[in-house]
């Protein structure tokens, strides 16, 4: 929206373009009706004084007499015009330059006689001019106040608008029952856009509940099955048996546990976070990466890797249990399937910062953008795995904060689990 003109500075600009065209009509159309007008008043006085002048040209001892403004001649001869009236031809001339004056002059041929009559009109110019100056500033004056009034009444005019824009702004996606409050004179037209929107935001909330409602129950009846094949493969365990058939056990039992967290991080998102927050448990969270790390090792049975946690001071944190260990085991599992060789090291920094480092391959930065991307819309599909897809939607569920990025000394893959962002703690 940034570099986008803002309604109330378009009405505006569309008010004051429209004032200043009618402002130019009107100024034209009195400047027309002037030039008649004075045109008419012109031939009707100088007429009447040539009918005067006309009668008494024949008699050669009437000299005419003439003042200031008015000047009579008979072409002949003997008679010698003022230059620029010379060349006139029959009729009345408007704003004949004689000099420096302005002349208004009407030419008649009687009996052969060429009649002119000239009026000096400059004083009556000079007056229209200033005249003229007075009615433009006068009129931009006019046009300036006027944008100014219309500003300030547009401005009032979009002010629910923009508290509506604002109510808007201030909607969580997170967060059910919202509705957005009807602003003080609210014209009609927008009464019913807020309408709309409370009526689209309440059928939001249902389906966001629908949606909640079968994640849970999804989830707590996939639990009952996956508890029940973990407590076989424990007690499977317990049996003598032989090495194929223990190892093919503890694959089962390891990929129930597998199961259990990523129901857990479905029911996590079946929640909202403030009910989340009420489960959460006091984790030392320094004695937990030990654990996370020991559960995990198996992984590395058929390559040469290590994973050495590096946790330099006791870290207390509050948050779900079942979540930290299926965020930090997902995140964990992804580095080792992405490496093959070396050491992958579990660093707990000041704050909750858990950093986890691998050796491997690592993820491209197209890859690790396609994670960002998915997460931005929502989208759950693609080739980031189902692990690192729900991590990152939790994470911005609770508030977490997770970067993944490549490491550009050694090779490989940082991802980086900030459990302090919201977290009470002590560490």
């Amino acid at each position: 929206m940034l570099g986008r003109p803002s309604l109330q500075r378009r009405f505006a600009l569309g008010m004051l373009g429209y004032m200043v065209l009618l402002s130019i009509v009107v100024l034209a159309f009195g400047w027309m009706v002037n030039e008649r007008a004075e045109a008419l008043v012109w031939r009707s006085l100088l007429e009447t004084e040539m009918e005067y002048f006309a009668r008494h040209a024949d008699d050669e001892e009437w000299r005419p007499r003439d003042s200031d403004l008015l000047e009579f001649f008979v072409a002949g001869p003997d008679t010698t015009l003022p230059a620029g009236l010379a060349e006139l031809r029959p009729g009345l001339h408007d704003e004949v330059a004689v000099d420096d004056r302005q002349i208004v002059a009407l030419v008649r041929d009687t009996n052969g006689q060429r009649l002119l009559l000239a009026l000096d009109i400059t004083e009556f110019e000079r007056s229209e001019r200033e005249l003229a100056l007075t009615l433009l500033f006068s009129s931009l004056a006019v046009v300036l106040l006027l944008g100014l009034a219309v500003m300030w009444g547009i401005g009032r005019l979009l002010r629910p608008l923009r508290e509506l824009a604002q109510h808007i702004g201030l909607l969580r996606p997170d967060t059910a029952g919202q509705r957005v409050a009807v602003p003080a004179r609210a014209s009609a037209e927008l009464v019913v856009i807020v309408e709309a929107l409370n009526a689209y935001l309440g059928r939001h909330d249902q389906f966001v509940e629908r949606e909640r409602h079968f994640i849970d129950s999804a989830s707590h009846e996939l639990r009952t099955p996956v508890s029940v094949i973990a407590g076989a493969s424990e007690l499977a365990l317990e049996a003598t048996m032989p090495a194929p058939a223990r190892v093919q056990v503890q694959r089962i039992q390891r990929t129930a546990r597998n199961v259990e967290q990523l129901i857990e991080m479905l029911l996590v998102l079946a929640k909202d976070p403030a009910r989340l927050a009420r489960n959460s448990d006091r984790i030392e969270l320094d004695q937990l990466l030990v654990e996370i790390a020991d559960d995990h090792r198996h992984l590395c049975g058929e390559k040469s890797l290590q994973i050495r946690v590096m946790a330099p001071e006791p870290c207390e944190v509050v948050a779900p249990m079942g979540i930290v260990q299926a965020a930090v085991g997902n995140l964990l599992r992804n580095a080792i399937e992405n490496s093959d060789s070396g050491e992958i090291t579990m660093r707990l920094q000041p704050g909750a910062v858990v950093v986890i480092e691998d050796p491997g391959h690592g993820m491209s930065p197209e890859q690790i953008s396609a994670i960002y991307a998915r997460q931005a819309r929502g989208d759950g599909r693609g080739g980031g795995g189902i692990g690192l897809d729900l991590i990152t939607r939790i994470c911005a569920h609770l508030g977490w904060e997770l970067r993944i990025e490549p490491r550009e000394d050694r090779g490989g893959t940082r991802a980086t689990l900030d459990l302090g962002v919201t977290a009470t703690l002590t560490c």
